[in-house]
């Protein structure tokens, strides 16, 4: 069989064959021995071109997205990644895999909890459940990693005639968002007892987390190498331009990827656009809004109307520390989940109308932090969404008498 390891076309249709075996119902170890036999490892650009000529040929697209994950399990180690592209730090695809490592971990620290279940006393079912649903409520930033292939990688490919394997792959996010909700929504059910856990683990909890898992080894061993031969390196800088719009999953990448010819035509375009901020009463360049924003003695985070985390100050001495992989994040997985609950009528009871505004005030390390929520509404009284407005006041606390004359000390 040594010419098909050597030949292109054949290999194609060797391994077309093999994946045809699974979908007529062959054994799935069965067709993965014979794959090891007869081709060996197989290019990455193989694999998709096979899956692309499979659903061309007739191949429902719903037949190869049932089997999706059976395809993976017999590539599994037999993928040859070794004529894969380099990319420098910050690039859209380093970024991709960052998440990966992130969502992995955080994976295994579920599977961790889990696999704990058996041996763990009753007293500690409720610590359990919390720490599974702050996973979980982690997991789930998934959906915005998703979006941005959905909405920014996948269209530069369906342009290039690769559409097939996005669709399936489009539609195992959407399989793996079902899983992930569902997680929580079980983890959210009252009187849930340690055996209930156990159950529903088996049944819910692990094949989402597999799944999610299981995705980050598609991404990098087929789609990412695959995308990289194809995109150039304008059609990247525009995805990283766009990356903000969608946020970050549980990764802020430190490094801001620009490619070298960008950078001049940033340095032409800041000296003839002017690109500021006008408001009714005066207008800001985005430098001096920035500059504003940042230099408020309190920290500001705004949540939209559709209850998503959009902007947040970075100030020097911020309480509660932010990084951006909070953007475009649903407020209600930000808090721990103990605290969702206020979360979740704070928003609804701003988006009805019934109030306006949620202070607290807390004893944070020797500080005294007061934090209020405010509804945000437009001259027309509708809702725009909510701002949280956190501000250290244990040194305003203190003062006593007046001070009149200038002194920076203080």
């Amino acid at each position: 069989m040594s010419e098909l390891i050597d030949n292109s076309i054949e290999r194609k249709k060797r391994l077309k064959t093999l994946i045809l075996k699974l979908h007529e119902g062959h054994d799935e170890a069965g067709v993965a021995a014979e794959l090891k036999a007869t081709l060996g490892s197989i290019p990455y650009g193989e694999v998709v071109e096979v899956e692309q000529e499979l659903i061309a040929e007739g191949l429902p697209e719903e037949e190869v997205l049932r089997l999706c994950d059976m395809h993976a399990a017999v590539l599994d180690g037999r993928i040859d990644l070794s004529n894969i592209r380099i990319v420098p730090e910050g690039h859209p695809v380093d970024v991709f895999r960052k998440e990966n490592a992130a969502l992995r971990k955080v994976a295994e620290e579920a599977l961790a909890i889990i696999e704990s279940l058996p041996t763990a006393p009753d007293d500690q079912l409720q610590g359990l459940i919390w720490k599974l649903r702050s996973s979980f409520n982690a997991l789930i930033d998934a959906d915005k990693h998703y979006q941005r292939k959905e909405y920014l990688l996948f269209p530069f490919l369906e342009r290039m005639g690769i559409t097939g394997p996005p669709k399936v792959m489009w539609g195992k996010h959407d399989e793996i968002r079902e899983l992930l909700k569902g997680s929580l929504e079980v983890l959210q059910t009252e009187g849930i007892t340690m055996d209930d856990l156990q159950s529903v683990s088996e049944m819910i909890l692990i094949p989402a987390i597999r799944q999610v898992v299981d995705m980050t080894k598609k991404e990098e061993e087929i789609l990412l190498p695959m995308a990289l031969d194809h995109l150039t390196e304008a059609d990247w800088y525009q995805i990283e331009q766009q990356t903000p719009e969608f946020g970050f999953c549980l990764y802020d990448p430190p490094v801001k990827w620009v490619p070298d010819w960008a950078v001049e035509q940033q340095k032409v375009q800041s000296v003839s656009h002017d690109g500021r901020v006008q408001l009714p009463t005066g207008s800001f360049s985005l430098e001096e809004l920035q500059a504003i924003l940042n230099t408020l003695p309190v920290d500001i985070t705004f949540v939209d109307k559709h209850d998503k985390v959009k902007y947040f100050s970075q100030s020097a001495d911020r309480i509660f520390q932010r990084n951006r992989a909070i953007l475009n994040r649903d407020v209600r997985h930000c808090h721990p989940p103990a605290s969702a609950h206020i979360v979740d009528k704070i928003v609804e009871d701003f988006r009805s109308g019934r109030a306006s505004r949620a202070p607290f005030w807390i004893n944070k390390g020797g500080r005294f932090i007061h934090i209020e929520y405010f509804a945000l509404r437009n001259e027309a009284g509708e809702f725009l969404g909510t701002l949280e407005v956190s501000h250290d006041l244990t040194h305003y606390r203190s003062l006593e008498g007046e001070q009149r004359i200038l002194n920076y000390s203080k």
